[in-house]
């Protein structure tokens, strides 16, 4: 089973971070983060869509945290003065990495990862579309599945790959990155 640290941009957009959660709760693969990383993507949130209150984003990560296995990452911090990328403040996710064994990072900043700084320490930074295809390769009536459990207007955020693996149409790949997150699944399905 793949297992791999989610950048904080991919858990940025609600539609994105929704379906990356429904896959680790189907056991596709084990997702991965950090507290800091938890930081980041919430803090962008709070910043960009002032209608959200603190107290739903705290709620959108404490679901999170309790209902994926094993998901926070710790003991991560001394290895990060060892490891050189391109950007210094993206060490954390890599030393994430080395630390919970993930053999990916999710991102949609590639060039923050050069594979030749993380093939040696047997990380891959790869796409998320190109992650959910390799979760596809491996189950895809998981991937639908997962996909399936989407609102509908949430799977047309996701952008047209996923639809063309589905539908069977080519095209290439592109996710879309959205700019504006929605409410999370997670808030509008388990509010109290």
């Amino acid at each position: 089973m793949q297992i791999a640290v989610l950048d904080a941009c991919v858990l940025y957009p609600a539609p994105l971070r929704d379906l990356l959660m429904q896959l680790a709760l189907g056991d596709l693969y084990r997702a991965k983060w950090t507290e800091r990383i938890h930081d980041e993507w919430m803090r962008n949130v709070m910043a960009n869509r002032p209608d959200l209150s603190r107290q739903k984003i705290e709620r959108t990560r404490a679901l999170m945290d309790l209902h994926t296995r094993d998901c926070l990452v710790k003991g991560y911090e001394s290895l990060i003065p060892t490891l050189k990328l391109p950007d210094q403040d993206d060490r954390h996710f890599l030393a994430a990495a080395i630390r919970s064994e993930a053999d990916r990072i999710v991102t949609f900043n590639l060039k923050d990862f050069p594979s030749g700084n993380l093939k040696q320490l047997g990380v891959e930074a790869i796409h998320p579309d190109h992650f959910l295809l390799s979760l596809m390769a491996e189950d895809s009536a998981g991937v639908i599945a997962a996909v399936c459990r989407q609102p509908v207007e949430q799977i047309e955020d996701l952008g047209e790959d996923i639809a063309t693996r589905v539908h069977g149409r080519r095209s290439s790949p592109r996710l879309s990155r959205s700019s504006n997150p929605s409410y999370p699944f997670w808030i509008a399905t388990h509010s109290s």
